[in-house]
């Protein structure tokens, strides 16, 4: 049978990657709808080849472009957020999440409230959202599909054995471009510095996540709410050549470990093949290529505190991570633009958490709240800096 797949944020980087584990597998899978940002012209040729039912747009007159551009096609063509609920809603048996952001928390919501399952690439969802859409998750029975290569890795690992009998996880991370660096030397790195990751194609907002360590953090956070562990039942561990993508430790202490090249199709096609294994075109693990060895380290929670804040907003709970991500989201904007400094990251977040009374975070309307408050306080901070 051949699932009908919609894919959010078609055009950047884990969408492409989902496009080509599509591609490849023409007698699984059919695109019924795509979105996108800004990049229509990218957009267009995605059309051309995959022929969705529904193209959704960031804004009203690309999509009317897009629209004269296939007359005749049968595709609907919408925008902005009522575009975005009416592909998470729409006939699909699941529901791609590959937006940037605190934007996929509203479609990831839509799609599971309609009874679609999600595969999930959209860490901020849970990061921000994680009480309001694991309460819908569970009222409406479908599934959360991790796309992360962690905590897909993790719901590899889980496969076939007992929740109940899960000691720990063991979250990986690559250490990201600055791993090493003081924090003396940490004041002077670019944004061109943070955005050549040693291992992974990300896009430009998460690349800067793995360099703060900030990524890990939000992961953290995803992980406790896929898996219903507790935080302290989690460890990070520093695995700079990102051949393990995570592991879980056993009552009995064995430990299941998932392995292979740092290749997003890898997890995507798990995700989407569910409990069928979907052949793509990664590169094979070589065990025995030059200099081949495994090594594994703490974090460094002095130089990069953004893994600390993420864990302290995760205990505090209500609309902590809220702000958390919204902070982050306006300083990594700021940073990527030259404006601010690497470690005013989470100098700033620290900031925002604690001038922020936390409160409930039941419903959408309270982490969206959380949200704006977020946002204008940094800019506020911000603004205040740059008069003095």
């Amino acid at each position: 049978m051949i699932k009908r797949i919609s894919v959010l944020g078609s055009t950047g980087s884990i969408g492409r990657q989902v496009l080509d584990v599509i591609r490849q597998n023409p007698d699984r899978f059919k695109v019924v709808a795509l979105t996108c940002g800004k990049n229509t012209a990218l957009m267009a040729e995605q059309i051309e080849e995959f022929h969705p039912r529904l193209v959704v747009t960031s804004a009203k007159r690309d999509a009317e472009a897009l629209a004269v551009r296939f007359p005749g096609s049968g595709i609907a063509f919408f925008s902005g957020e009522d575009g975005l609920e009416r592909a998470a809603t729409c006939d699909a048996e699941i529901v791609l999440n590959a937006l940037v952001g605190i934007a996929g928390l509203a479609p990831t919501y839509a799609a599971v409230t309609t009874g679609h399952d999600v595969a999930l690439a959209n860490k901020e969802t849970l990061v921000a959202g994680g009480a309001v859409i694991m309460k819908e998750v569970r009222k409406n029975g479908v599934r959360l599909l991790p796309i992360d290569s962690e905590h897909n890795a993790i719901y590899q690992c889980l496969a076939g054995n007992q929740r109940k009998d899960l000691r720990r996880i063991i979250l990986t991370a690559s250490g990201g471009p600055f791993r090493g660096y003081t924090r003396e030397e940490l004041v002077h790195v670019t944004a061109a510095d943070a955005l050549r990751h040693p291992n992974w194609k990300m896009g430009m907002k998460t690349t800067i996540d793995s360099a703060t360590m900030m990524n890990k953090g939000f992961e953290v956070i995803e992980a406790s709410w896929l898996f219903d562990v507790p935080i302290e039942k989690i460890q990070v561990v520093i695995h700079p050549q990102s051949i393990v993508h995570s592991a879980v430790e056993f009552q009995d202490r064995a430990i299941l470990a998932q392995m292979g090249t740092p290749d997003m199709r890898i997890p995507i096609s798990v995700a989407l093949g569910d409990t069928e294994r979907i052949p793509n075109q990664s590169e094979p693990l070589d065990f025995f290529g030059k200099g081949r060895i495994l090594t594994f380290e703490e974090p460094d929670p002095e130089n990069f505190p953004c893994l600390a804040l993420a864990l302290y907003a995760a205990k505090r709970g209500g609309t902590y991570p809220a702000v958390l991500n919204a902070a982050n989201e306006v300083l990594v904007a700021e940073f990527l633009a030259g404006r601010i400094g690497f470690l005013d990251i989470p100098d700033l977040i620290d900031t925002a958490l604690k001038a922020h009374i936390v409160s409930d975070a039941s419903t959408l309307n309270d982490v969206f709240k959380a949200d704006a408050w977020a946002r204008r306080f940094i800019w506020n901070t911000l603004q205040k800096g740059r008069k003095i």
